[in-house]
């Protein structure tokens, strides 16, 4: 494996301001950038918050407007950005999604496809069983929140090649426990190394335990953030597969 730097951006969201969320999500791809990121993940919803009541009309478009600063930047610092947001569904009801912005100026999209027991009375869950783009040598797949407990989502993940699984989520402080053991297990099942970027602080009247983490294909904890609050967990993997991590606060 070439050397490769990876990032999970634990950031906390203002409830449907999607301005400011956007704002401090660029605050995290300069610190980022500082620190040689190729990759930075951030989590579910993050540019809306999880907010049942405001996400329908929060929906993004990948390539409007208002994402501009965040297209540019990409550009600029030659990183792939993964943005936690609502996306048009074609009803009232959208996506839980997740934004890529490549640098070459692209973009592609996923749709959460398990939803949590709840989610639907707002949101539509997605049809594809799996999303994966390429980066260097490594192959990485998208999952958001609820998708990670489902067995056949990092076996689809899996099936694509995937050697790096990507999750944008929420979890609160009493999910933590349950929810960082499935993705430990699944790291050590497929061989792959699991990025999970939580929430910095409350959104949709969850507590966010934080703690943001990386497990190696081997299923070891290479790294994690020590609670909530808005902090950058960096990932150095070098040649011979071995990882590092080192915490920032933007």
């Amino acid at each position: 494996m070439p050397s490769l730097c990876l990032a999970a951006a634990q950031s906390l969201s203002i409830p449907g301001d999607l301005a400011a969320n956007i704002e401090r999500h660029c605050a995290f791809v300069h610190a980022a950038a500082e620190a040689g990121v190729e990759l930075l993940l951030f989590p579910e919803l993050s540019l809306s918050g999880y907010e049942p009541e405001r996400v329908a009309s929060c929906v993004v478009d990948p390539a409007g407007p208002a994402l501009a600063p965040l297209r540019e930047l990409a550009q600029q610092k030659k990183m792939i950005l993964i943005l936690g947001a609502p996306l048009a569904s074609g009803s009232e009801r959208p996506h839980i999604g997740a934004i890529v912005l490549f640098p070459d100026g692209s973009h592609a999209t996923y749709h959460k496809r398990h939803l949590h027991p709840g989610e639907e009375r707002w949101a539509s869950a997605g049809d594809a069983a799996s999303c994966s783009f390429a980066l260097g040598a490594e192959r990485c797949a998208l999952a958001i929140c609820a998708d990670t407990g489902h067995a056949e989502h990092a076996a689809a993940a899996a099936a694509t090649g995937a050697s790096l699984y990507l999750a944008g989520v929420l979890i609160s402080k009493q999910g933590y426990a349950t929810d960082s053991a499935t993705l430990q297990g699944h790291a050590a099942r497929h061989g792959f190394g699991v990025l999970m970027a939580n929430h910095g602080g409350p959104s949709g009247g969850y507590a966010a335990a934080g703690r943001s983490a990386f497990w190696d294909a081997r299923g070891q904890l290479v790294g994690a953030t020590e609670g909530p609050g808005e902090q950058l967990l960096i990932l150095r993997g070098q040649p011979d597969g071995a990882w590092s991590a080192q915490r920032l606060t933007p």
